[in-house]
């Protein structure tokens, strides 16, 4: 874990610093995990001979440059990266999210990033992470990670219960990530003057969340995030080594 880690986290208000109560945000993919969590799935579903494995892969490749370049449009890509998986039904799907779990994420979440969000629970902080993947992919990952507060893309279910494929509500993906903040802290009685908010992302995509916190954290940055963060002065945290990003 790089050293960085610890000064990171304290700049949480539950270091004393204010009275407010202390929000530590998380992105997910590429900030808490060293890759894609949607990307591997759909790459890991693939291999389970779900879809064409040419085809799939050159359009999964394809909305992942999207989503780097912050043109994608993310009801296309919900309805395209959730199509296998809605036709499988809900038993089989459950079955290969599990294998999922223990062949590709469990090795991904490193020391470093637990490190990270434990140092926020030791803080006093409520620890949200806050991403652009759906929460069927999700909220396992969160479990794993010991995280409670998910807010992700929620999927609409049809009359069995199961995915449709389309998007519930607004999308927790780049200015969607602030409207869902607002509406959990709404939930719960709050604005954001009664915060004291963290935000660790690695992306410009969620430029719009990292300008409304109070602490911005460019974690595992991409180059144009990075150099925005030299420029503004903002924290830049290496939480994993480059060749595990």
């Amino acid at each position: 874990m790089n050293d960085d880690t610890v000064t990171a986290a304290a700049g949480s208000s539950a270091a004393g610093t204010s009275s407010r109560y202390g929000l530590a945000l998380f992105d997910l993919d590429h900030t808490l995990l060293p890759l894609d969590s949607d990307h591997s799935w759909g790459v890991f579903t693939t291999e389970l001979g779900w879809t064409d494995k040419a085809e799939f892969a050159r359009r999964n490749d394809e909305f992942f440059a999207q989503y780097r370049a912050g043109t994608l449009d993310i009801h296309d890509y919900v309805r395209f990266a959730t199509d296998a998986v809605r036709r499988q039904g809900a038993d089989a799907a459950a079955a290969a999210h599990r294998r999922f779990m223990d062949e590709v994420i469990g090795p991904a979440i490193l020391p470093a990033a637990r490190a990270l969000v434990q140092q926020h629970r030791d803080a006093g902080d409520e620890v949200v992470i806050v991403t652009a993947t759906n929460a069927f992919v999700t909220r396992p990952i969160a479990e794993a990670l010991g995280v409670r507060e998910l807010i992700a893309v929620d999927l609409v279910r049809d009359e069995s219960g199961w995915i449709t494929g389309a998007i519930d509500g607004v999308p927790s993906a780049r200015e969607g990530k602030v409207t869902r903040m607002e509406h959990w802290l709404a939930a719960r009685g709050w604005t954001w003057a009664d915060v004291e908010t963290t935000f660790y992302s690695d992306s410009l995509n969620d430029l719009a969340l990292l300008e409304r916190v109070d602490h911005p954290v460019a974690t595992n940055p991409d180059p144009r995030l990075r150099a925005l963060a030299a420029e503004r002065g903002w924290r830049i945290l290496d939480l994993f080594p480059q060749e595990q990003q």
